[in-house]
């Protein structure tokens, strides 16, 4: 399921918004980000072998923090990130499907698709767990697939050279490329769902672990062999223009005209089973909190479950995310929630139960240091060109540590 996660999103969504930032380093910004997410997950697998259980990375968080403002606060800043996971998906689904009819992608079709797939994948989720679940594992190897064949094709028109790769780049930045580091570890946070499987996987103290670094493994191969043909068959300034749907465009010189339809059809095939597969992970995390009494919940006069309910809850706010925020926005308000809750993560480790799960002290500073630079980087860069993004992003903070407050502080009262 992580796997599918990640690479039904992360590559297809993101490559143009990591080149726009790091300009003719962007192959290498996806590495490095590989490299802080290599640390980053450390605490995920040390916790998950201890600990393995469905509850993921609330469960973490609650061994960390107890079952406090903390715990509720971070799991649920975890839940807002794949949810605008989610509508970051559906949006590239309608990018890359209107380059079918040579319609822009600033165009209102493009939150009408993206609704459409979300609506899509809220029915395909109300089938059942056994389904989506089959159906993810045999999508992640179809998408795994078709991003080789296209990279491999695109290798092969380059003739290998890579005029929009350069080791003494023009026009990079330092912060810039720190910038798109932050944003290609959203391509890889998929992994983090795989936490939620160790009441399924077999001898999940071992597995659980492996499972995340195959995944992590896996993505680092086949987005480099992605960004190196992308950077082999277009220049910086016709990648940033096509931002949207990087891999279509630069598809034309591997394939020709049908290069597009054959980029565009494992993008169509990508996005969905992504969406399908985030809706699920995301829903069940919230019915878990809702168990957990970490979170309020009304029912709003629906039948069915608590976990119905959540799925209807995680859709409408992902439609309306879609609709309202264009892809850049949307990438980085998740990459700054995420390395928020991620930070918390690292330090309830270090903290509280380093000792417990055996973790190293350096790994685990390393990975807070890592996150805080890049995450800097990226509000610098914010700061400068779309302050509407960190207002959002501290808004949405501070109601959800507020709310979180208040509600544990009212249900204790009670």
């Amino acid at each position: 399921m992580g796997t599918g996660v990640m690479i039904g999103a992360g590559i297809f969504a993101l490559t143009g918004q990591v080149a726009e930032l790091a300009r003719e380093w962007f192959p290498l910004a996806f590495l490095v980000a590989a490299i802080v997410v290599g640390f980053s997950a450390y605490s995920y697998i040390k916790m998950a072998n201890a600990y393995p259980s469905a509850g993921g990375i609330a469960m973490f968080l609650e061994k960390a923090y107890g079952r406090g403002t903390v715990t509720a606060a971070c799991a649920l800043l975890m839940y807002l990130s794949m949810v605008i996971n989610e509508s970051l998906v559906a949006r590239t689904f309608a990018t890359y499907t209107l380059q079918l009819f040579d319609v822009g992608s600033r165009t209102w079709l493009v939150p009408v698709l993206g609704v459409s797939v979300l609506f899509f994948a809220f029915l395909v989720n109300i089938l059942g767990n056994k389904f989506i679940q089959t159906f993810s594992f045999f999508m992640a190897f179809i998408k795994i697939g078709g991003l080789v064949l296209l990279a491999m094709g695109g290798l092969y028109a380059s003739g290998l050279s890579f005029e929009s790769i350069s080791v003494q780049p023009q026009d990079t930045t330092f912060t810039g490329f720190l910038g798109a580091v932050a944003l290609g570890i959203l391509a890889y946070k998929g992994f983090t769902t795989i936490t939620n499987s160790g009441g399924e996987i077999q001898e999940p103290h071992k597995n659980v672990g492996r499972a995340i670094m195959i995944s992590i493994a896996i993505c680092i191969a086949v987005y480099l062999l992605v960004a190196f043909a992308v950077g082999g068959n277009l220049t910086i300034d016709q990648i940033v223009q096509a931002k949207d749907y990087a891999l279509a465009e630069a598809a034309r010189p591997a394939f020709g005209e049908s290069g597009l339809w054959i980029a565009v059809g494992f993008a169509i095939v990508a996005t969905v089973s992504g969406v399908i597969a985030s809706v699920f992970a995301v829903s069940r995390m919230l019915a878990m909190l809702t168990d957990m009494k970490l979170v309020p919940h009304s029912h709003f006069g629906m039948s069915g479950d608590v976990q119905k309910h959540t799925l209807v809850y995680t859709i409408v706010f992902a439609m309306i995310l879609t609709v309202f925020f264009d892809l850049g926005r949307i990438a980085s308000l998740g990459a700054i929630f995420y390395i928020v809750m991620d930070m918390v993560i690292h330090w309830g480790v270090l903290k509280h139960l380093r000792k417990e799960v055996q973790a190293n002290a350096f790994i685990l500073v390393t990975a807070i240091i890592l996150d805080a630079v890049v995450l800097g980087a990226l509000l610098w860069i914010k700061a400068q060109s779309d302050m509407m993004v960190i207002y959002a992003a501290i808004v949405g903070m501070i109601a959800v540590f507020a709310g979180e407050r208040w509600f544990l502080n009212g249900k204790n009262n009670s």
